[in-house]
C-alpha cells in the first residue's frame, strides 16, 4: 500500500497478449494497467503515474529486436524519472539487459517469465520507490528554512536561505538590506551559525541605539584615563569578537567620523583604542545591515562612498513580509504555540475571521508587528482561538477566493487546456494524448472550461 492506504500503479508493456493475460493476474497488491506498444505504456505513464513498470524489450514495430523497447525506456525515464522500470528480454539476451540497466533500468529479468520472482522484483523496486519518495519529503522539509532561528516556507526567503548557505562559508563582508522588522539580525546569526566562526562570538551591536559621542568608544575600546570616567582599560565590541562575527546593525546612521575610522579597519584588519596609540590586529568576519537606502545617503554625502564598497562585498535584501507568499500564517502560527505555551494560556489557533484578517493585512511592521500582535492577541484570546478582534485586524478587502484550492486547480487546468489547444491546433486527439486523458474526459474538461466551442 502507498502512504495514502492506495494500492500502488504496475504498468506492465507486453505485445504478446497471451503473457499479458497471464502476468496482469499476478500482482495482487498492485494495481495493474497494461499497455501493448510504445505510444500505449507513454500515455499510460501520462495517465496514471505508475511506481513501477515492466517493460518488454521486443516491442513492434521491432518484436524481434530491442530498439523500441529501448526508445519506450529512455522515454519513460526522461517524463518521469523516479519511476522503477523492470526490463524483461528474450531468452540469451543479456547484452540488451545489461545496456537497458545501463541507460537507467532498475533491474532486468529474462524470459520465460516465472510470475513469483518477478513479483518479488516488482515489490522489491516498489519499495525502494517509497523510500526514495519520502527521502525527498524529508529533505524538501528540512530545506524549508536551513537558517538557524528562522521560520519560512516562501520561495522569496528560500532564495534568500541559498544565497546565504553559499556566502556563510566564506569571510566576505556582507551587506544585509530590508525593512525595519524584516529578520535581518536573524540572517545575520545563521550566518554566523553556518560560517567556520560559529564557535566564537557573534557580537552585535545597533548603530542607531547609542549616543555618537559613545559609539567611537564601544565599538573600538578605550585605554585608562582616555576620557573622565575611564577607570580601566576597556575592550571594545570590535575586539570583543576577535575570531568570531561582529554585527553592525543600521549601519546607516553612523556617523561621518566613526565612518572613517569604520573603514580603515576593515582595510587594515587593526584598531586603536580610544586614547591609546598602539595597533591591535582583529581577526573578524563583519556583517552589515541598515534599512535605509545607502545610495541616496551617498548623493547626500551622509555615508562615505568607498564604506559602501567596503562593506557590500556581498548584498542581500530580504523581502518585506508582506511579500512572502504564505508565511505570514506559518509564523503566525509558530508565534501562537510559542507564546501560549510561554502565558500558560489554553489556545489553540486562529478563527477564519483571524486567518482572512491576516491575509488581509500589510504588515507595515513586518515581522516584529507579527509577533507583538500574536502576543497581545494570545493574552486577549477568551477561548481556544484568537479572533481578528484579539489580533486587532479587519478581514476587510480580503479575497477568499485565494485560499480555494479548487479554484487554484481549474484556473490551473483551465490555462493547461487553453495552451494545449493553441500547440497541437485543436486536434481533440493529440490534446488528449498530451495531456494523457481520454477523448470523453477531454470533452467533458472542455465543456467545463466553455472551450467546446
Amino acid at each position: 500500500m502507498t502512504s495514502d492506504g492506495q494500492r500502488p500503479v504496475l504498468l506492465i508493456v507486453e505485445d504478446d497478449p497471451g503473457l499479458l493475460g497471464q502476468l496482469r493476474w499476478c500482482f495482487d497488491d498492485f494495481e495493474v494497467i497494461t499497455a501493448t506498444t510504445r505510444d500505449e505504456a507513454i500515455a499510460q505513464l501520462r495517465r496514471e503515474e505508475p511506481a513501477v513498470v515492466t517493460l518488454d524489450l521486443g516491442l513492434p514495430p521491432d518484436p524481434g529486436g530491442a530498439t523500441e523497447g529501448l526508445a519506450t525506456l529512455e522515454q519513460i525515464l526522461s517524463l518521469a524519472p523516479q519511476t522503477k522500470v523492470i526490463v524483461v528480454t528474450g531468452n540469451n539476451d543479456r547484452e540488451n539487459a545489461v545496456r537497458a540497466v545501463g541507460l537507467g533500468a532498475y533491474d532486468f529479468y529474462q524470459k520465460p517469465v516465472d510470475a513469483d520472482l518477478l513479483n518479488l522484483i516488482v515489490k522489491r523496486a516498489h519499495r525502494l520507490y517509497e523510500l526514495e519518495r519520502e527521502n525527498r519529503r524529508l529533505q524538501q522539509g528540512q530545506g524549508a528554512s536551513p537558517l538557524p532561528g528562522l521560520i519560512a516556507a516562501s520561495p522569496e526567503m528560500l532564495k534568500v536561505c541559498r544565497m546565504v548557505e553559499k556566502v556563510a562559508p566564506t569571510d566576505v563582508t556582507t551587506l544585509l538590506l530590508g525593512e525595519s522588522g524584516t529578520g535581518k539580525e536573524v540572517v545575520a546569526r545563521g550566518i554566523h551559525e553556518l560560517s567556520n566562526r560559529r564557535d566564537f562570538r557573534f557580537v552585535a551591536i545597533n548603530c542607531a541605539a547609542i549616543p555618537e559621542n559613545l559609539l567611537e568608544s564601544e565599538l573600538f575600546g578605550y585605554e585608562k584615563g582616555a576620557f573622565t570616567g575611564a577607570a580601566k582599560q576597556t575592550r571594545g565590541k570590535i575586539e570583543y569578537a576577535d575570531g568570531g562575527t561582529l554585527f553592525l546593525d543600521e549601519v546607516g546612521d553612523l556617523p561621518m567620523a566613526l565612518q572613517a575610522k569604520l573603514l580603515r579597519f576593515l582595510q587594515e584588519r587593526v584598531i586603536e583604542r580610544v586614547g591609546g596609540r598602539e595597533e591591535i590586529p582583529v581577526d573578524v568576519r563583519v556583517i552589515c545591515a541598515t534599512h535605509q537606502d545607502l545610495q541616496s545617503l551617498i548623493a547626500e554625502n551622509a555615508f562615505r562612498e568607498d564604506l559602501f564598497y567596503r562593506i557590500s562585498e556581498m548584498t542581500i535584501t530580504i523581502p518585506p513580509l508582506r511579500e512572502r507568499s504564505g508565511d505570514a500564517h506559518l509564523l503566525a502560527r509558530v508565534f501562537l504555540e510559542r507564546f501560549a505555551k510561554e502565558q500558560g494560556r489554553p489556545v489553540k489557533g486562529f478563527s477564519p475571521e483571524a486567518l482572512n484578517a491576516i491575509e488581509a493585512h500589510t504588515w507595515p511592521g513586518n515581522v516584529r508587528e507579527l509577533e507583538n500582535r500574536v502576543k497581545r492577541a494570545v493574552i486577549m484570546a477568551d477561548g481556544g482561538q484568537v479572533s481578528g478582534e484579539d489580533m486587532e485586524l479587519s478581514s476587510e478587502g480580503y479575497d477568499p477566493l485565494m485560499l480555494n484550492l479548487r479554484q487554484v486547480r481549474d484556473d490551473a487546468e483551465g490555462k493547461a487546456l487553453r495552451r494545449t489547444l493553441q500547440i497541437v491546433d485543436g486536434n481533440i486527439s493529440k490534446a488528449a494524448e498530451l495531456l494523457g486523458v481520454s477523448r470523453p474526459t477531454l470533452y467533458d474538461l472542455l465543456k467545463k472550461h466553455g472551450l467546446n466551442r
